[in-house]
C-alpha cells in the first residue's frame, strides 16, 4: 500500500512540474497581451437613432467602407471594432440580433479547460494559444461589460481520492496560462467544505472538490449591448435585413470584386441595394450559404455541431457555484450553471443539419437528465432529497455551432473551437468557427484582413475595442440598484434585474415604467408574476430595435429561454404594449402571438415537453384512480363527461377566485388539454396525475383545483352529518 501511495505521489508530482513547464516553454513562443492605452477612444452618440432611420441610412445610396452580413456575436463585433477606427459601417442580420447560436450558449465566457489539457499533455501549440488568447478575451469581456458579465465558482467534485491532485494540476495550470488576465484562484475544498458550499451532493465517496473560476454572461444582451454600441457610435445596423445577393464590379484590372448587395427588409417588404467598398461574412453556421453567393462552387468550410441545453429550476444549483462534469458516459463535458436564478445544463455536442429554426429532441433532454443524475441523484452523487424529474425541465433549447472542420478527423469533439478568416479572389472577408468568448478578438482579426484585402482607409490603424466600455458598463456600479429603488421608487428585485440587464440605462428604462397604483413599488408592473420583467422593458425594447414577440421574448427579455410556460403567459401582455408602441392592428397582434407560440413550441422545447406528458403510461393504483375519478366529477357538476372552462371558472370562483381573467383561465385548460380539443376528459387528468407521480410533470394548477374542490365537498357533508342538536347544542 506505501509503495502505491509512493508512486501515486511522485506520478502527481511529476505531472504538476511537467504541466508547469510545458506551459512555461509554450508560453515563450506566444506574444504576451498588450493594450495600447495611448489610442483615445472615439466619442459615442448621445442618442440611439431609431430603425427607420438605420434603414432610411441603408436606402440613402450612400457607400459603406465595410457592409457586415451576420448579426451574432462576430458581426456586432466587427461592426464595432470597424466603426470605432472610423470607418463607415453597415451591418444587416436576416432574424433578430442574436437570433442564432450567439443566444443559445452554455453563457460561460471561458478559456476551454479540455483544451488546454490536449495542448499540455500532446504539447499543441495552436490548441495552446488559443487557449490563451480567449483567457484574456474573457478578462476583457469582463471588463468592458461588468454589468451583463461576472466571476463564476465552477466546481470539479472529485470521488477518487488519487484524481485529487491530477485535477488540481490541470486547473492550477489553467491559472499560469492566463497569467495577469486570470480571474480569480483556483483552490481546493475539502469534503466538510465541499458540501457546504454544494450542499445537494452526496456525501457517500466525496473525497473533496477543486473550484476554479471563468465568467457568466447573458448572451443575448451582451450581443446586442455590442450592436447597440456599435450604432451610437455611427455604425448602422439593421436586424430583419436579408441579402439576396451579394454585387461585383471590375476593379479596372480585368478582376471582378464585391462591391454591394441586394437586400430585402422583411418589416416593410422594400428591397433596395447597398454599395460597400468591402463585405465582411460574418453569418456563422450560414457562413457557406454567402459564400456560395459569392462563388456557387466553392468548397464548405463549416462543420455544424448541434448543442442542447436544458433550464431547471434554481434549486438544483446553488446560487453562485457551478458544476462540472468532467466526463460524461460519452467522453463529453456537462455544465450545471446557476443563471438568471434558474439552472442550466447542458451541453450535447452532435453533427447536425443546418437550420433557421433548430428544435431539441426528447432524446438530446434525457441524455442531459441521465448524466445530471449521474452527480445529482440519490443512488449516485446526490442526497436522497433532490430528485432529476423530467417535468422540471422549463425550457429547452438547440443552438448550432459553426465548427472549422478538419478533413484529417471525423468526430466533432476533435474539432477545435479556434476561428478562420479567409479573403476570396472578390475579396469577400469571411470570418468562421470560433466562440463567444473570442469575439472581440475575432472581430479584430477580420477588420485587419478587410484593411488590407479592400485597401481601405481608417482614421484609426489599431483595434480600440479592447478597453472600450460597451453599452450600459460606462456608469455602472454594482451598488446603482439601490439609486433605482430609492428614486424611482421600484422593488428591489426589479432594480436589480434591470441594473444587471442595462447597467446605466435603467434609469432610462425606468422612466418609462407605469405606476402600479400601490403603495409599494410606486413604478413597474411585472409583465409576469414570477419575473422581474416590467411594461417598460417592452417598451425600451421596441427602441433597442425590437420588431416582433420573439425579439422580445427571446432577446430583449430571456423568458423564452427562462421558463417557456411563462413566456406564453405572458404573450398577451407583452403583444398589447409593442402593439401600442408600432402601431399594430388586432390582425396583427394576433399573427405575433401565433408566430410566438409556435417558436415557444418548436424551439424553446414547448411542444416536446407536451409530447413527454403524452407518452407517460398511467401508472396509479386502483384506490389513486377511484379518488381521482371522484374529484374529477366533482368539477364535472353537469355530468358530461368532460370540464369544460366554464366548469374552471365556477370551481375557481368558489374558492373566491373570481378575479381570474380569461386568458388565465385558458392557460390552466391548456396545460392538461393533450388533446387539443378545448375541454379536459377524465384520460387526461388520470394521465396528468399519473405524471405527477412519476415525477415527468412538476406540478399542474388543474390537480390543485381539483384537490380543493373535494376538500370542499368532504367538509361540506361533515357540516350536514353533525346537526347542532348532536354536537350539543354548541356547549
Amino acid at each position: 500500500m506505501t509503495s502505491r501511495m509512493f508512486k501515486f505521489g511522485v506520478t502527481a508530482a511529476s505531472a504538476c512540474v511537467g504541466s508547469v513547464l510545458a506551459s512555461y516553454t509554450l508560453d515563450r513562443w506566444n506574444t504576451p497581451h498588450v493594450v495600447n492605452n495611448a489610442t483615445v477612444p472615439p466619442k459615442r452618440k448621445r442618442t440611439l437613432p431609431p430603425r427607420a432611420d438605420q434603414i432610411k441610412s441603408l436606402m440613402s445610396g450612400e457607400e459603406f467602407d465595410v457592409l457586415i452580413i451576420g448579426g451574432g456575436a462576430t458581426g456586432a463585433g466587427c461592426a464595432l471594432d470597424s466603426v470605432t477606427r472610423g470607418l463607415k459601417t453597415a451591418l444587416v442580420e436576416l432574424d433578430d440580433f442574436a437570433s442564432g447560436t450567439s443566444s443559445r450558449s452554455t453563457k460561460l465566457i471561458h478559456g476551454g479547460v479540455r483544451y488546454l489539457q490536449k495542448a499540455i499533455l500532446g504539447l499543441d501549440l495552436e490548441q495552446y494559444r488559443m487557449v490563451k488568447e480567449a483567457l484574456a478575451e474573457r478578462a476583457t469581456m469582463l471588463e468592458s461589460a461588468p454589468h451583463l458579465t461576472h466571476p463564476l465558482p465552477i466546481m470539479l467534485p472529485v470521488y477518487t481520492w488519487w484524481q485529487v491532485p491530477y485535477y488540481w494540476v490541470g486547473i492550477k495550470a489553467y491559472d499560469l496560462v492566463a497569467g495577469d488576465r486570470n480571474v480569480k484562484s483556483s483552490y481546493y475544498l475539502s469534503k466538510k467544505d465541499a458540501l457546504e458550499l454544494f450542499p445537494m451532493l452526496k456525501k457517500d465517496k466525496l473525497c473533496g472538490a477543486i473550484v476554479y473560476y471563468d465568467g457568466q454572461q447573458d448572451d443575448a444582451r451582451m450581443c446586442l449591448a455590442v450592436a447597440l454600441t456599435a450604432a451610437r457610435h455611427g455604425a448602422t445596423v439593421c436586424n430583419h435585413v436579408e441579402v439576396k445577393e451579394l454585387l461585383k464590379k471590375d476593379d479596372g484590372t480585368g478582376k471582378q470584386v464585391l462591391c454591394g448587395a441586394k437586400v430585402k427588409d422583411h418589416i416593410s417588404g422594400k428591397e433596395f441595394t447597398v454599395k460597400a467598398k468591402c463585405i465582411v461574412n460574418a453569418a456563422g453556421p450560414f457562413t457557406d450559404s454567402i459564400r456560395k453567393m459569392d462563388n456557387p462552387t466553392v468548397k464548405s468550410i463549416c462543420c455544424p455541431s448541434s448543442g442542447v441545453h436544458i433550464v431547471l429550476p434554481g434549486y438544483y444549483s446553488p446560487d453562485q457555484m457551478g458544476l462540472l462534469d468532467p466526463s460524461t458516459s460519452d467522453g463529453r463535458v456537462i455544465f450545471f450553471l446557476p443563471w438568471q436564478r434558474q439552472t442550466i445544463a447542458g451541453t450535447t455536442d452532435l453533427p447536425c443539419e443546418i437550420t433557421h429554426n433548430p428544435t431539441p429532441t426528447e432524446d438530446e433532454i434525457q441524455f442531459i437528465l441521465s448524466e445530471i443524475k449521474n452527480y445529482l441523484n440519490a443512488d449516485n452523487y446526490l442526497n436522497a432529497d433532490v430528485e432529476v424529474r423530467r417535468g422540471d425541465v422549463l425550457s429547452a433549447w438547440r443552438g448550432i455551432r459553426p465548427l472549422v472542420s478538419d478533413p484529417n478527423k471525423d468526430d466533432t469533439q476533435s474539432l477545435a473551437r479556434n476561428h478562420i478568416v479567409h479573403v476570396s479572389p472578390s475579396n469577400l472577408i469571411t470570418i468562421a468557427g470560433g466562440k463567444w468568448t473570442t469575439y472581440r478578438a475575432m472581430a479584430e482579426h477580420t477588420i485587419d484582413a478587410a484593411i488590407k484585402a479592400c485597401n481601405l482607409k481608417p482614421e484609426r490603424a489599431e483595434a480600440v475595442t479592447s478597453y472600450l466600455k460597451i453599452e450600459g458598463g460606462q456608469g455602472w456600479t454594482p451598488t446603482m440598484y439601490i439609486r433605482l429603488v430609492q428614486d424611482f421608487g421600484l422593488e428591489c428585485e426589479v432594480a436589480q434585474h434591470l441594473a444587471k440587464s442595462y447597467g446605466d440605462r435603467a434609469f432610462a428604462v425606468s422612466k418609462m415604467a407605469s405606476l402600479t397604483g400601490k403603495r409599494w413599488p410606486i413604478i413597474g408592473n411585472r409583465i409576469h408574476p414570477e419575473f422581474p420583467y416590467i411594461d417598460a422593458e417592452i417598451r425600451y425594447g421596441v427602441r433597442e430595435y425590437a420588431c416582433t414577440a420573439v425579439d422580445m421574448i427571446a432577446r430583449r427579455l430571456r423568458l423564452a429561454f427562462l421558463n417557456v410556460q411563462a413566456a406564453q403567459e405572458a404573450l398577451p401582455v407583452i403583444v398589447d404594449i409593442m402593439g401600442e408602441e408600432l402601431g399594430w392592428s388586432k390582425d396583427e397582434k394576433e399573427r405575433q402571438i401565433k408566430h410566438a407560440t409556435e417558436f415557444l413550441a418548436n424551439e424553446m422545447g414547448h411542444s416536446v415537453n407536451r409530447t413527454s406528458k403524452e407518452r407517460i403510461p398511467i401508472k396509479l393504483s386502483k384506490e389513486e384512480i377511484q379518488t381521482y375519478i371522484k374529484r374529477f366529477q366533482l368539477i364535472d357538476k353537469d355530468k358530461k363527461g368532460y370540464v369544460s372552462i366554464n366548469d374552471i371558472r365556477r370551481a375557481l370562483k368558489s374558492f373566491g377566485d373570481g378575479d381570474v381573467s380569461g386568458e388565465q383561465l385558458h392557460e390552466i385548460l391548456r396545460e392538461i388539454d393533450t388533446n387539443m380539443n378545448g375541454q379536459v376528459e377524465l384520460d387526461e387528468y388520470l394521465q396528468m396525475m399519473s405524471a405527477i407521480k412519476t415525477g415527468d410533470v412538476a406540478y399542474s394548477r388543474f390537480a390543485r383545483m381539483a384537490e380543493l374542490e373535494e376538500q370542499k365537498h368532504e367538509a361540506a357533508n361533515l357540516k350536514q352529518k353533525i346537526s347542532v342538536d348532536r354536537s350539543g347544542g354548541g356547549l
